[in-house]
């Protein structure tokens, strides 16, 4: 169920969104039973990494809530019309902030690009799942052939 969508008005104020996005209306949480948080973005946060997972960790452990990161990287260099934001990391400084984030909020981590995915821990658990069964055949195979020897 989706309840609110929060932007941060053209600032990275990841801070000011998320504490409104969970500290909404108290009264109201027994009405809304959201599971996870969905943030969509493109920058590194205002706030320092170390800030914000220790928000996320404390608020989302209690109200049993994850946050997923899904982290869309924009290979453009910043210049003179655009105005520079309070923070900057290059992407992959980026990506590993969001991940220990998302990490702390019990979410998952997603990073792609226009060139395509870079980094997702459900396409890992898949891969990893896959590698799984690919050993498991294989063992099969050789308990197959083995007992086709005895007889």
């Amino acid at each position: 169920r989706w309840v609110l969508n929060l932007q941060c008005k053209g600032s990275r104020n990841l801070m000011g969104a998320l504490r409104r996005a969970v500290e909404v209306d108290f009264k109201d949480k027994e009405k809304y039973k959201s599971q996870g948080l969905y943030l969509l973005t493109t920058g590194i946060p205002d706030q320092e990494t170390h800030t914000v997972s220790a928000y996320v960790a404390e608020v989302c452990r209690g109200f049993d809530l994850h946050l997923h990161v899904c982290l869309f990287s924009v290979m453009e260099d910043i210049d003179s019309k655009r105005v520079m934001p309070a923070r900057y990391a290059n992407p992959t400084e980026t990506a590993m902030a969001f991940k220990e984030i998302a990490q702390a909020a019990s979410g998952r981590f997603h990073w792609f690009g226009e060139a395509g995915i870079f980094e997702s821990d459900d396409i890992t658990v898949i891969v990893s799942e896959m590698e799984k069964a690919n050993n498991y055949s294989q063992k099969c195979a050789f308990l197959v052939e083995s007992l086709k020897q005895r007889s």
